[in-house]
């Protein structure tokens, strides 16, 4: 069983995407820190506590992010998740209590008590991580491995096609907060970024056989799955907008579900087209081998994903 840590910004799809960790019997989900992102810090935290309870999972603590980036004014997300943040599903209000202790701080403690053996996922920009680094440099080399789901490095055309920065060329966890992404890409984690050329392929979309599925289930948190699902259609976006973040938990449990190439990347800070864009280097010849090494998803098999999301669900 792995031990994993989930910092998020819940957001529609990162509720999916908890409820799949705390479901699945391989994983064991030591903490929940949340983040500026989808939402101000105040929002996900509330978000992430809602879905803990509605799983009843009040044993895990939940630890709260700043409300702004390192060094930028937080961006509102241009894409809405609904009133609540959750695809308007009315869960009630948590009366789940914040760990005293900031998003930082659980990150550290956490990786400290499970060093060697705890993975991170991180389906939210990666401020908390950053500041995390500056408490505990040696963070890198006692995590088991970080899998975060941002960037987009070219592999398909839907790195461009569904860019969801606030610009033509980024990802939005990336864009958020870039001084962090550039900080953490930098850190020395052994780090596999899922970007959008792979988790907004069109092939993620849910069939209506397994749409069905969802909604005939006599799980609660599989018919939750197909509530947020119409609320992404019935926007006219397509229901990955809903499955994004799964992909993270999927690698964790199945690392055969996700293909990975190693590259050179770096993050953008300054550019006014490309702020936040993550900036692969496969160059033959020339190459800035300076740029952090990364592992960037290439392809998956989505059909496995979509059969591990449903079963998973609906378990």
């Amino acid at each position: 069983m792995k031990n994993i840590l989930i910092d998020c910004d819940p957001g529609i799809d990162d509720a999916l995407a908890i409820i799949l960790a705390l479901k699945h019997p391989n994983l064991d989900v030591r903490a929940v820190t949340t983040v500026s992102g989808n939402m101000t810090a105040d929002h996900t935290s509330i978000n992430a506590r809602k879905i803990l309870e509605f799983m009843g999972k009040v044993d895990i603590p939940v630890a709260q992010g700043p409300l702004k980036p390192l060094v930028r004014d937080y961006p509102r997300d241009p894409f809405s998740h609904g009133d609540d943040g959750l695809g308007n599903t009315g869960l009630p209000q948590p009366n789940l209590p914040l760990d005293a202790r900031t998003a930082a701080e659980v990150i550290v403690s956490t990786v400290n008590e499970h060093a060697g053996d705890i993975s991170l996922a991180f389906t939210g920009p990666l401020t908390n991580l950053a500041l995390a680094l500056e408490l505990d440099p040696e963070l890198p080399s006692k995590v088991s491995e970080l899998v975060f789901l941002g960037g987009s490095f070219g592999f398909t055309k839907y790195a461009f096609t569904q860019a969801t920065g606030d610009n033509p060329a980024s990802e939005w966890n990336v864009y958020v907060d870039p001084e962090a992404a550039d900080i953490v890409f930098r850190a020395g984690f052994p780090l596999r970024c899922i970007g959008l050329d792979v988790a907004t392929h069109i092939d993620i979309n849910l069939s209506d056989e397994r749409l069905g599925r969802l909604r005939s289930s006599d799980k609660p948190e599989a018919r939750l799955a197909a509530d947020i699902v119409k609320f992404v259609r019935d926007r006219e976006y397509q229901s990955y907008c809903a499955l994004i973040d799964s992909m993270v938990i999927a690698d964790l449990v199945d690392p055969g579900i996700v293909r990975f190439e190693e590259i050179y990347c770096g993050v953008e800070t300054e550019g006014k087209l490309t702020l936040g864009m993550t900036v692969a280097d496969i160059r033959n010849h020339h190459a800035w081998t300076d740029l952090p090494r990364i592992r960037a998803a290439a392809d998956a098999d989505f059909g496995r994903f979509l059969d591990f999301l449903v079963d998973g669900l609906t378990a």
